[in-house]
């Protein structure tokens, strides 16, 4: 099974670009997951981290980092508060309270074209549910999203993340994984809807706002092959910052529509794996793959990373970006694919691994097994729930501490949403 289709798809497509000759000689080109695979009124991550300035610190990134890796373990209960789904990744609070769920769908019957694990077909089944959590109903209020998966609707890209602004309009973004200038290519003219950011308007009728993956085209940030996969979204005040993991970029889009980069996330080299046979001690590069980022405390951007091939065990870091942009530094390290993180009411970041045990666990043997850790302000590190979560997808906190995450985010009609209540 791939999870190279959606988020993680994404930053592993992008991986696969890079390293496919190591990829395809192991025969896992289903290590390019990017999961084309996460915000308004109650616990609008922008807005809720407002009241949490003044007590927090760049000091307090310093002790993050310093303090041991090792982690406590809590029971947590699971309960199931949205079922059904297609392919569920971020999900966000609107301004009335209610919570959105961003479904990449479950593809349709073409075009068709090439993929990361193989042949992938377009359809409109992409979606944004509503869930009412006072009166425990569900509703797809947008439909007809562009979504591509495989033939059997699991690995979709599509809708992979949502972001309220103000009272009303809601921004999507729309992953691809690859080369934007093959979008129509292999997909037709419907290929020129991915790699894009929706505006959803409070009807649930939407548009597309910006075309990231022509901003891919024209500026490629970090000077490499050019490959988008929008993922994770943040509105801000007057703008929206985007988590690109094709890009392995932190793009923001102005109010008057102009597109910057506030910071690129560089390769880094890792040990080899020994199946791949190199000698001893070799090491390969390793693609970032950026996949979320929300608001700290401090007003700065944290991002979390996914990581390319060969995703290492406990690879993964927590970075921090200035508000106003800049190199990114490691606030805390030592997590295993990154696919969502949010901050808590009382300054404590909350970090969603996809699979705990690695991606290539999850591709050759398929475990798919997650993990939510939390880090309080004094850097302790709380292992919340790990039983019960299958390849989560995206995490919201309300303003009652309760913790909402989107489950077997992989799969079409299986998704779920459940509560923790830490």
């Amino acid at each position: 099974m791939l999870l190279a289709k959606e988020t993680i798809e994404a930053k592993a497509l992008r991986s696969e670009s890079r390293q496919g000759a190591y990829i395809r000689e192991m025969n896992i080109m289903q290590i390019h997951t990017t999961l084309n695979v996460p915000t308004g009124g109650i616990a609008n991550k922008s807005t809720r981290l407002q009241t949490l300035r003044g007590g927090f610190s760049i000091t307090a990134c310093a002790v993050l980092l310093l303090l041991p890796l090792e982690r406590k373990v809590e029971a947590a209960t699971l309960e199931k508060v949205a079922t059904g789904l297609n392919n569920p990744r971020g999900l966000n609070f609107g301004p009335e309270g209610a919570l959105y769920i961003a479904e990449a769908g479950r593809g349709g019957a073409g075009p068709c074209g090439p993929g990361p694990e193989g042949p992938r077909c377009y359809g409109t089944s992409g979606s944004i549910t509503r869930l009412d959590l006072r009166r425990g109903t569900q509703e797809r209020v947008s439909t007809g999203l562009p979504s591509l998966a495989s033939d059997d609707g699991s690995f979709a890209t599509g809708p992979h993340d949502i972001s309220f602004q103000g009272r009303g309009n809601a921004y999507v973004t729309i992953g691809f994984g690859g080369n934007p200038m093959e979008r129509q290519t292999n997909f037709g003219a419907a290929g020129a809807q991915f790699g894009r950011m929706l505006r959803v308007s409070p009807n649930g009728k939407w548009k597309v706002a910006i075309d990231l993956g022509a901003y891919e085209i024209k500026t490629n940030p970090t000077g490499d092959e050019i490959d988008t996969n929008p993922y994770g979204v943040l509105a801000a005040s007057g703008k929206q910052i985007v988590a690109d993991a094709g890009a392995n970029a932190l793009n923001a889009l102005a109010a008057n529509g102009k597109m910057s980069t506030l910071a690129v996330f560089t390769n880094r080299l890792v040990s080899a794996p020994p199946f791949l046979g190199l000698p001893a001690g070799a090491q390969i590069p390793m693609d970032a793959v950026p996949t979320t980022v929300t608001e700290g405390p401090d007003g700065a951007y944290y991002v979390g990373q996914l990581t390319g091939f060969p995703f290492p065990v406990d690879g993964a870091n927590v970075f921090r970006v200035p508000a106003t942009g800049g190199a990114p530094e490691v606030f805390a390290s030592g997590f295993t694919g990154i696919i969502d993180i949010a901050f808590g009411n009382d300054g404590s970041l909350y970090v969603l691994e996809i699979a705990r045990n690695g991606l290539l666990a999850g591709f050759n043997g398929g475990d798919w097994g997650g993990a939510l850790i939390r880090i309080a302000p004094d850097g302790t590190r709380t292992e919340i729930a790990s039983e019960g979560l299958i390849a989560p997808g995206g995490i919201a906190i309300g303003r009652d501490g309760a913790i909402y995450i989107t489950n077997n985010s992989i799969y079409s009609g299986t998704g779920e949403v459940v509560k923790i209540i830490p």
